[in-house]
């Protein structure tokens, strides 16, 4: 069974083009490191501080396998000190979700 990693992000609305710079930057990072990015989708109309990214795995170790390998990366690393120097993300939280399959 596969899981989907819902990350939803609080951030600093009035820095929301420096947060999509940082989302923009995992598009090639995640991949690398084994996560099936569905996207990063920024603040549109509504709330202007609500950004989610959507990252499938084929299990919850294929999961904590990735974040091991991202904690690692050069890239990773570099825009998680981006983020924290900036102070971008108010608060992140992180919800597993799985997907509803048609009953045959």
């Amino acid at each position: 069974m596969s899981v989907t990693c819902c990350i939803r992000y609080r951030i600093d609305p009035f820095q929301k083009e420096a947060f999509e710079a940082y989302a923009r930057t995992w598009l090639d990072v995640i991949p690398a490191c084994g996560g099936d990015l569905l996207g990063y989708f920024m603040p549109h109309e509504g709330s202007n501080d609500t950004a989610l990214a959507l990252i499938s795995f084929d299990s919850l170790a294929a999961y904590e396998a990735y974040r091991a390998r991202l904690r690692a990366d050069e890239a990773g690393a570099a825009n998680f000190r981006f983020a924290e120097e900036r102070r971008l993300i108010l608060q992140e939280e992180r919800s597993f979700l799985r997907k509803v399959e048609a009953v045959p």
